[in-house]
């Protein structure tokens, strides 16, 4: 979201001159905007680029030094990427042996000091969950890359976002969390993935990029920045690494706390990070919430086809607002504080009801929630949201 800010502004705005909502002010609003965008695209350059290519460009971007990780489908365009970019700017890439076997090369890359990622696909990343929990016990930060697909089990290889609860609850055992963003768009995936690597580093903690097959194999054209370069002999900002103790005090990077109270004190650490992170770091995207009566809630994929939805019902007179987390771990819930009772709330998922739960948890029974979702490969089309918002309405 604070990537292409003004990308972002002039997308919203074209939504609302199509919507036939945007008074005067508003067109020359949209003028400004565009100035604005064509001076911050000057400084960078525009490809074409897959949703999974995108993520690993900006990786590179963002100065990933190490990556480790092992095929699947739908991510292998991200593995694939890597592999050829990584090594020819003497980066570290490994295609593991096993997906166990990537997630602790992660860790021992991260405890080194190395700006680490690795990335799957749903059944892949159900394996790497021990690692990942390994990662937030000995506060390291990383980035995973989920590019979800249908399950349970092995599933098939089509899309989904049947992976929410699993990211968002942590995954693994014990108290901890990942940061959790949801791109919807290619270059929002790009802008994401550079920002993940700043959130691991600032917090010492796992981020992870959930995305859907589908975003991983559309192809959109992007803006990108210059790459920066490896973060080797940077380590002086990660004082904690283990770089070699030659004379300083030798490091302890471990996840095991023995000690009578040590785990106890770790995990309330632990917490207060997290509650600092749920105040700062939650993002969202809003859309007509002033004069709404219902607000249509998606993220990801979804969010796409829900906003071409909103669109065609603002222009048919319908009072239709959008909620699109970004986060989804911190969960935006500032955004659903309730302006009226009145207003109504519909839930849109590739899954059977798993972001619904946090939306009822913010509203806290204070608003009507409805849901709409389909899985395995399914999606809810254009269609059937509209229809589903006529019938609450």
């Amino acid at each position: 979201m604070r990537g292409d800010l003004p990308g972002l502004l002039h997308r919203n705005i074209q939504i609302s001159v199509a919507a036939g909502t945007v008074p005067e002010w508003g067109l020359s609003l949209l003028s400004e905007v565009s100035m604005a965008r064509e001076k911050h695209q000057k400084k960078l350059k525009k490809i074409l680029i897959t949703g999974n290519e995108a993520i690993a460009e900006g990786a590179l971007s963002a100065g990933c030094d190490f990556y480790a990780g092992y095929p699947i489908t739908p991510q292998n365009e991200l593995i694939a990427y890597m592999a050829k970019y990584m090594p020819e700017s003497g980066r570290v890439f490994i295609q593991a042996e096993s997906e166990l076997a990537a997630i602790n090369m992660v860790y021992g890359a991260s405890a080194a000091g190395a700006r680490a990622m690795t990335s799957s696909s749903s059944p892949g990343i159900s394996l790497k969950q021990e690692g990942i929990s390994y990662i937030a016990g000995a506060e390291l930060p990383a980035v995973i890359v989920n590019i979800m697909r249908g399950g349970p089990g092995l599933g098939n290889i089509a899309p989904a976002q049947s992976d929410y609860f699993q990211a968002t609850r942590g995954g693994g055992h014990g108290d901890y969390h990942t940061i959790v963003l949801a791109p919807a768009y290619v270059q929002e995936a790009y802008d994401l993935a550079r920002t993940s690597f700043d959130l691991a580093d600032k917090y010492r903690m796992p981020v992870m990029i959930l995305g859907d097959g589908f975003l991983g194999q559309m192809m959109e054209p992007i803006l990108v920045r210059r790459r920066s370069p490896a973060t080797k002999g940077h380590n002086k900002e990660k004082p904690w690494a283990l770089t070699g103790c030659e004379g300083r005090r030798p490091n302890i990077i471990k996840s095991f706390a023995l000690a009578e109270g040590a785990l106890e004190q770790l995990n309330l650490k632990l917490q207060q990070k997290y509650k600092v992170i749920k105040n700062k770091e939650a993002r969202f995207e809003g859309l007509f919430l002033d004069d709404a009566k219902i607000v249509l809630v998606a993220y990801g994929t979804m969010a796409r086809i829900a906003k071409s939805s909103l669109t065609r019902l603002r222009l048919a007179g319908e009072r239709v607002g959008m909620i699109r987390p970004i986060s989804l771990w911190p969960f935006p819930q500032k955004a659903f504080c309730p302006r009226s009772k009145k207003i109504k709330y519909l839930v849109i998922e590739m899954s059977y009801g798993q972001m619904l739960e946090d939306v009822q948890l913010a509203l806290n029974g204070k608003a009507q929630v409805e849901f709409l979702g389909r899985s395995g490969g399914g999606l809810p089309s254009e269609e059937e949201i509209i229809n589903k918002v006529k019938k609450i309405l």
